[in-house]
């Protein structure tokens, strides 16, 4: 069995879901209410809370798309809130649709031009509620919107050399550009030391979960193992993400539940994965997949009891790649809090 998961987390490294649909969930939101009432808080999330796209979620899609001059597709805003000031190509995904076709669908719609996209390069979360996912990619035809084809969705779109020279809705766009830039000039020189190209892996979930790869070497065998949750079959921690908390605050009590409230020094690394089907007849959940590891050994690291399972990791490709992703930051899409 133990084999399985570890065949699971070599899918998940490599862009693929788990082979099991079972949507597994060691800490719901229910028993995440049943501990804050155990405090004394009253929760301001319902126990069944379903994530609905457009009524109770908000998943935005952006994308840095850059040309052979270094230069980056911009678009001039129409809405009135910001009309004339500049911005990336992007907007929020509609119900029925996936993650990449969305971000395709904004490009076009803002832009005139169709794109491939290649990989995500940052996801950004507000609480659990608000979610942006960032793709890198090319142009494969169109036609550049001239300010002749002004319509609601932009009045213009150029190619940019310097972002920061225009007057931009919001600055924020400048670290993604940048990131953008030194990713596509990594992928130019084969650089090992960045992540694969990674697009969302296509699996429907009906709840908004983060599923936690927690690492740590064992100082009897400097081995590496990961942790295994027992909870009705084995596989990968996981939690439901608090819609009204931050994505590290569930990860901060998720840690709590799984380690006792003295967590020994951990650090989240990036994401590893993300599913998500949102094609219809499908839910507006998904999944992310969070590299965590610990600076203690395994023998320092005691686990709740009837919680979770150590477990050495018994192939070396998959032990060397890990320990490239948590020695490296680039080996990993970032995930960025924004509080």
């Amino acid at each position: 069995m133990t084999d399985s998961i570890q065949n699971t987390l070599t899918r998940i490294l490599g862009g693929l879901p788990p082979e099991s649909t079972a949507e597994l969930c060691d800490f719901t939101i229910a028993q995440q209410n049943e501990v804050m009432e155990s405090q004394g808080v009253t929760p301001n999330v319902k126990s069944d809370y379903i994530p609905i796209l457009g009524e109770s979620v908000t998943y935005i899609v952006a994308s840095v798309i850059i040309n052979e001059l270094n230069e980056v597709l911009m678009v001039q805003e129409a809405k009135a809130s910001c009309a004339g000031k500049w911005y990336l190509p992007a907007g929020r995904m509609k119900p029925n649709e996936s993650i990449i076709d969305g971000a395709k669908r904004e490009v076009e719609e803002e832009t005139g031009l169709t794109v491939d996209l290649t990989s995500l390069i940052t996801v950004e979360t507000v609480q659990g509620t608000w979610i942006r996912f960032v793709f890198s990619g090319y142009v494969t035809g169109g036609v550049l919107k001239t300010p002749d084809k002004a319509d609601e969705e932009s009045l213009q779109a150029k190619w940019v050399k310097s972002v920061d020279s225009l007057q931009l809705r919001a600055s924020d766009i400048i670290n993604l550009v940048e990131r953008a830039r030194f990713y596509k000039e990594a992928q130019k020189r084969s650089d090992p030391t960045w992540h694969p190209d990674l697009l969302p892996a296509v699996q429907s979930h009906k709840r908004i979960l983060l599923r936690v790869v927690i690492c740590a070497r064992k100082r009897a065998t400097n081995r590496l193992n990961f942790v295994i949750s027992e909870l009705e079959s084995m596989h990968l921690p996981t939690c439901e993400i608090y819609p009204t908390r931050s994505v590290h605050v569930s990860l901060k009590k998720f840690m709590v539940n799984l380690f006792g409230a003295e967590v020994p020094q951990h650090r989240p690394h990036g994401l590893l994965n993300v599913e998500h089907n949102g094609i219809e007849g499908n839910f507006d959940g998904f999944c992310l997949t969070l590299l965590v590891a610990f600076r203690p050994p395994v023998e320092d690291v005691p686990i709740v009891a009837n919680k979770c399972i150590w477990q050495e990791i018994n192939s070396k490709h998959l032990e060397e790649s890990l320990l490239r992703k948590i020695s490296n930051k680039n080996e990993t899409i970032p995930l960025n809090v924004i509080r």
